[in-house]
């Protein structure tokens, strides 16, 4: 199996969400996804929405990787991985928004269009990563103009760890997970 991984160091401005997308694209481009695809426009998504909330819950830098992988066998085009790593020990949690909620969707979009996701933690952090076979019909997904990688008032912030320890963070009896994996079953 061939595998070809690139990544980019996002710093810890929501600004960065931009580059981080804009980048992504022509390393798309680069690995042969046009970029008209259905499966560019998921995965820009995709990227989008676990940059920001790396960004915007932990306040700390962040590395997205892609990893593409082919197993060589004809009519197998493989399996893109997104990965965000980040410095906070805070797992993720997926919230359910309600309504005109500007914020609260990123994880629920990210279990709806991809294959898998989970995360586990990597050093003193985490990293939450999600597949897409490139080989499987895609959901499309309409989104309304400004909807995807907006937070807005109410989102809870997660305090870094090395300003009070893993425990400081955590809701009282949250157990730190060592690994989640979610496979969506077609």
């Amino acid at each position: 199996m061939q595998v070809l991984q690139v990544q980019l160091e996002v710093g810890a401005d929501p600004a960065e969400v931009g580059r981080a997308r804009r980048w992504a694209r022509s390393r798309l481009v680069g690995s042969g996804i046009r970029d008209d695809e259905p499966l560019a426009e998921t995965l820009i998504l995709l990227i989008s929405e676990l940059v920001t909330n790396a960004v915007v819950h932990t306040g700390c830098p962040a590395v997205l990787r892609m990893l593409f992988g082919s197993t060589g066998a004809p009519g197998n085009a493989g399996t893109v991985r997104v990965e965000v790593a980040d410095t906070s020990c805070r797992p993720p949690q997926q919230r359910h928004a309600e309504g005109e909620d500007t914020g609260g969707r990123g994880l629920e979009l990210v279990d709806g269009l991809a294959d898998r996701w989970g995360w586990q933690p990597e050093g003193a952090g985490k990293r939450i990563w999600c597949e897409v076979d490139r080989s499987i019909p895609l959901i499309q997904v309409q989104m309304q103009p400004g909807a995807h990688g907006v937070h807005g008032a109410g989102v809870q912030s997660a305090v870094p760890c090395e300003t009070g320890g893993c425990d400081a963070v955590r809701e009282p009896g949250a157990a730190y997970e060592p690994s989640h994996a979610v496979t969506r079953h077609a």
